[in-house]
C-alpha cells in the first residue's frame, strides 16, 4: 500500500476537492433550510419570485468557496446541457471584457480590493453571467453564491437588520424582526472558505465572471 505522504499530488488534490465539495454541500443544506424557514416566517412580505432579477444586476464580492461551488456547478451544467453552459461561459467572458479596464483589484487573478475607492460604485449595472436573459432565472441556481442564497429575508449585520428594498414595504419593525434569517452557519462557512483559499491559492473576494472562467480568467482579464 502506498503511504499517504507519498501519494501523487493530483490524487491528494482530487481528494481535497472532493472533501471540500462534500462539506460545502452540507453547508448549503443548512443555509437553504434556514432561508426556507425565514421565507416561511416572512409570508407575503417576501416578494422574491422567478423572473425578479434586480438582485442579479450589479457586481458584488463572492468568496473563494463560492467560486469553487460555481465552477463545480458549471461543470455539472456542461455535462447536462452543454449549450447552456457554453452560453454562461460566453456571458462571463463578455462581462470580463467590459469590466477589465476599471477592475478594482488584481486584474491578473480577479481578486477584488474591496477597500479600493471605486469598488462601491463599480459596475452597478452589470448583469450576472449566470442570469439567463431569456428566462430571467439563474442557470446555476443550485450552485449560486451565499449572498444570492440568503438575499431577501431580513438578515443582521454590523449595521443592523437589512432587507431587500422590494420586500417588507410597510412592514412593522417587529414583523421584520420576526422573519430574521438565522446565521449560526457563518463559522462553518468561514472555515470552509479558508480551505477553499488554501486549495485554490487565491485569497479574498472575487466576482462571478472570474470564478466561472477559472484558470482562463487571467488571460481573459489581460488586455
Amino acid at each position: 500500500m502506498t503511504p499517504a505522504s507519498s501519494a501523487p499530488v493530483s490524487i491528494v488534490l482530487h481528494y481535497a476537492e472532493n472533501m471540500l465539495a462534500t462539506s460545502d454541500q452540507h453547508l448549503v443544506q443548512i443555509v437553504d433550510a434556514a432561508t426556507a424557514d425565514a421565507a416561511r416566517r416572512s409570508g407575503d412580505w417576501l416578494k422574491c419570485r422567478p423572473g425578479c432579477t434586480q438582485c442579479c444586476i450589479g457586481i458584488f464580492s463572492i468568496t473563494q468557496l463560492d467560486a469553487v461551488r460555481l465552477r463545480n456547478g458549471l461543470a455539472n451544467l456542461e455535462h447536462d446541457d452543454p449549450a447552456r453552459a457554453a452560453a454562461v461561459r460566453k456571458r462571463a467572458l463578455h462581462s470580463i471584457n467590459r469590466l477589465r479596464a476599471d477592475f478594482p483589484g488584481n486584474i491578473e487573478t480577479g481578486e477584488l480590493d474591496e477597500e479600493h475607492p471605486s469598488f462601491a460604485d463599480f459596475a452597478n449595472d452589470e448583469p450576472c453571467p449566470a442570469l439567463n436573459p431569456v428566462t430571467g432565472t439563474c442557470d446555476l441556481y443550485a450552485a449560486r453564491p451565499m449572498t444570492c442564497r440568503i438575499f431577501g429575508p431580513p438578515i443582521r449585520s454590523a449595521e443592523g437588520i437589512g432587507v431587500c428594498e422590494l420586500c417588507f414595504n410597510g412592514a412593522t419593525e417587529q414583523e421584520i424582526f420576526n422573519a430574521e434569517l438565522g446565521t449560526d452557519w457563518r463559522d462553518l462557512e468561514n472555515s470552509l472558505n479558508v480551505q477553499a483559499e488554501r486549495l485554490t491559492g487565491r485569497k479574498g473576494g472575487t466576482i462571478v465572471a472570474v470564478a466561472l472562467l477559472g484558470p482562463q480568467s487571467a488571460d481573459a482579464l489581460r488586455p
